[in-house]
């Protein structure tokens, strides 16, 4: 025991043998993380697949490669869209080393997410979590294969929830797990993972040149869109017909009609046949609400046409010529375009 200078109240400055304050003992801490990381990576590991793809193109064939996970028990597999979209050959290698071949059952690439079926035996699935039980702080592990390397792991915490992120079709996704769990190319469609082992969300992006900010679709958006590529091989949508745009209104058209919002959509082009069309909305009428919801913009208007409201009367409003008017459209399912 190292003596210590202690000063005593009314008396001359004297040595005495101060107990210099204990260790701090964490190796049980981070034993217990490794031992909940191990244990999870150990239970998802042999559902995660690498996807390899091949495009046609004008010179031959591309090839690139993703992630993916195994879901259920009959080889259904979740992947991001932007993985396997326009893919013209699609093979899965699995965890034992296997190669086999994987057809598209389904792709939305408004979610960035996909469903493929590898046709393989004995995968065991990965079990899916629910969203509502994530807390910003938790550990997150991603399994993946960046760069090609297989069953790579990484892990970090999930830094914010609630996130949107725009996909490459031009939506915005809601709903999305931030983490700074290390992903790199290839990572894409990979699960993350809770330390129970169950997956929160699929490894979508991350922003260059940032370092720890990264991003995946929530489980919960996940589930659902699943079910919908396998029952019907799409999301179906709710659509009206029209091309549009952001644009600001004057701040006396807003003040005079009471607007909730200074910006609108203003319609660029109206589709033959549409919903619009039959609703006779022109080009340069300005969408400012639909359903009594204030619309400040094309993302306000995605989000209110969803597949509940295909074929329900509705009113949307609109300034035209300056003045308000309100009119009744049924929106119909979305043409699918693929």
């Amino acid at each position: 025991m190292e003596p210590q200078l202690k000063l005593v109240a009314g008396e001359p400055a004297r040595i005495h043998a101060v107990p210099a304050p204990l260790p701090v003992d964490d190796a049980h801490l981070l034993d217990a993380y490794s031992e909940a990381v191990v244990g999870a990576v150990e239970r998802v590991s042999p559902s995660v697949v690498r996807i390899d793809v091949e495009h046609a193109e004008r010179r031959g064939r591309s090839g690139g490669s993703g992630s993916g996970f195994v879901f259920t028990t009959d080889g259904f597999t979740l992947t991001n869209s932007h993985v396997v979209h326009g893919a013209v050959k699609i093979e899965a290698v699995l965890a034992d080393g296997r190669r086999v071949p994987a057809t598209l059952v389904g792709d939305d690439p408004d979610t960035d997410l996909a469903v493929v079926r590898i046709a393989a035996d004995g995968v065991p699935p990965a079990t899916l979590g629910e969203s509502r039980r994530v807390r910003v702080g938790q550990v997150a592990i991603a399994i993946g294969n960046p760069f090609g390397f297989h069953a790579t792991v990484t892990t970090g915490v999930v830094s914010a929830l609630g996130r949107s992120l725009r996909a490459q079709s031009g939506r915005l996704i809601d709903d999305v797990l931030q983490t700074d769990a290390s992903l790199n190319p290839g990572n894409s469609g990979g699960p993350l993972v809770d330390t129970r082992g169950e997956v929160i969300g699929v490894n979508t992006a991350m922003i260059l040149p940032a370092q720890g900010i990264c991003f995946a679709i929530a489980v919960d958006l996940a589930k659902f869109v699943a079910t919908s590529l396998i029952q019907d091989g799409r999301i179906v949508r709710a659509w009206i017909g029209v091309a549009g745009q952001n644009a600001k209104l004057r701040r006396h058209l807003v003040r005079r009609h009471d607007l909730a919002h200074e910006s609108g959509v203003l319609v660029l082009s109206v589709e033959s046949g549409s919903p619009a069309e039959h609703t006779r909305l022109r080009e340069g009428d300005v969408i400012v609400s639909l359903a009594g919801q204030p619309v400040a913009g094309v993302d306000d208007l995605h989000k209110l046409l969803t597949g509940k409201a295909i074929g329900v009367r509705t009113a949307i409003t609109l300034l035209r010529n300056s003045e308000l008017v309100t009119l009744d459209i049924e929106p119909s399912a979305a043409p699918n375009r693929a």
